[in-house]
């Protein structure tokens, strides 16, 4: 995670910060459940994390959704680790804030 990629869009705003770190947290948890079993419209679902990702500054999980999206389900896993390991480190840095 580049949180200062994140603090530098947002101005410096902590609360601005805070909220869109916690707007994605609340909708990875239902994004991981649409992941489990790779089932029919994972690839919508990848794209959409990507371009959330992106957006927050988890450049690694937007490129590992990217590989998903080319490579197909045998790159899910590892999409799927990705996001945990995002979640895991909003939540660590939201703690410390």
């Amino acid at each position: 995670m580049d949180f200062a990629y994140l603090e530098r869009f947002a101005a410096g705003d902590r609360g601005v910060v805070r909220e869109v770190l916690e707007l994605f947290l609340q909708q990875a948890a239902i994004w991981a459940p649409q992941l489990e079993g790779a089932p029919t419209g994972w690839r919508d679902v990848a794209h959409t994390i990507k371009g959330a990702a992106r957006g927050v500054g988890a450049g690694v999980l937007g490129d590992l959704c990217e590989a998903a999206e080319t490579e197909g389900e045998t790159a899910l896993p590892a999409m799927q680790q990705g996001l945990d390991r995002a979640v895991a480190e909003i939540e660590a840095y939201l703690a410390q804030a």
